[in-house]
């Protein structure tokens, strides 16, 4: 089992892009695919906040199904990225303050540097936010942005896969089908053809493609890529395709903005415990339980991918899946809370704590 060390640069990204080619070795792609995993991570906690404070009672349910389909797929994408890992040899780290995202803040490696990711409840900030997070280097409906995406990243750690498929081992590798069409499968990434089959699944459903917005491994048909759903939620329109330019524009149907808990931008290290806008008890308590959920949730996972005997990592994957669902009712709990002064609520701050 590999323990390789991984490099704490917040530019990690960054800095494995600039390696050339030829020095891309076996340390480097475990090193990429430890940065993948981090990057997937650090999408699902503004994700789940803004699902988590949609007002189920009222509206279509249309964005709430929206974000649903889009949280289960980076699931499954961070399950890929830690099987890509793995196949390497490498081993998830997870269980460091250190190395977990942490909001507001850039996202993992340096990737959007212009970006600043942060929790809050579902707004027209939050949505413009979740697409920057996911937009491709050539959106059919955007102007480029300066930086590198997420998509180029994987794009390098294919090249290297390619480059190397002798240094796929098919360790450690856990399978899940989520079901009721949720989100793609986690799958073994024990040959190049699932290697590259897998990077096309996260690039894809993330990002499109460049002939199409819609998502080419959907639960649905006709469903959008991230970047492209995120947008319609921005815009409050269904993309469309203009007939006479063969441009994709946002003209389509409304959809209006759900009714949400208005849940505040955590501040960066999290609500304050002291002072004159300390949360009473209760409150307190709530922020406390969340963070010791959502950390022995991330140290459940790291224990799966860790685990060389297949029935005991099974068996720390579904103890995971089961404790996911110990995260809504704190999360939904404290976005009902308001915070000293009125007008937004608290919400949860995923904060990583050690036992």
């Amino acid at each position: 089992m590999n323990t390789l060390p991984y490099a704490r640069s917040k530019n990690r990204i960054v800095e494995l892009m600039e390696q050339p080619a030829e020095r891309r070795d076996a340390d480097w792609m475990r090193d990429a695919a430890q940065q993948a995993i981090l990057l997937e991570l650090a999408t699902l906690p503004p994700y789940l906040c803004g699902m988590w404070s949609i007002d189920t009672s009222t509206g279509d349910g249309s964005v709430l199904r929206a974000l649903r389909e889009i949280v289960f797929d980076e699931m499954s994408h961070f399950g890929l990225a830690c099987n890509l890992l793995t196949t390497l040899g490498g081993t998830p780290a997870l269980d460091d303050a250190s190395v977990v995202p942490t909001y507001p803040g850039p996202l993992p490696g340096g990737v959007r540097p212009e970006l600043t990711v942060f929790l809050s409840g579902l707004t027209t900030d939050a949505a413009e936010m979740y697409s920057l997070i996911e937009q491709p280097d050539q959106p059919l409906a955007k102007v480029a942005a300066p930086h590198p995406s997420i998509g180029a990243f994987y794009t390098a750690l294919l090249e290297a896969f390619r480059a190397h498929p002798e240094r796929i081992t098919g360790a450690r590798q856990l399978t899940l089908h989520f079901g009721h069409g949720a989100g793609n499968p986690v799958v073994s990434l024990a040959t190049l053809a699932a290697v590259e089959k897998a990077i096309g699944v996260i690039k894809e459903q993330g990002e499109g493609t460049s002939a199409s917005p819609e998502n080419p491994h959907p639960g649905a048909a006709g469903e959008l890529a991230h970047y492209y759903a995120f947008r319609e939620i921005f815009h409050k329109r269904r993309l469309r395709k203009n007939p006479g330019t063969g441009k994709f524009e946002f003209t389509g149907a409304e959809i209006p903005m759900p009714d949400t808990l208005p849940m505040g931008i955590v501040p960066a290290g999290g609500w304050p415990r002291t002072g004159p806008s300390a949360p009473d008890a209760g409150t307190t308590q709530l922020l406390d339980e969340f963070n010791q959920a959502y950390s022995k949730l991330l140290r459940l996972l790291q224990d799966a991918w860790r685990r060389d005997d297949a029935g005991e990592a099974e068996g720390f994957l579904f103890e995971a899946i089961a404790q996911m669902s110990v995260l809504q009712d704190p999360a939904q709990q404290l976005m009902a809370r308001p915070l000293p002064g009125g007008g937004k609520n608290y919400g949860p701050e995923f904060l990583y704590v050690t036992p």
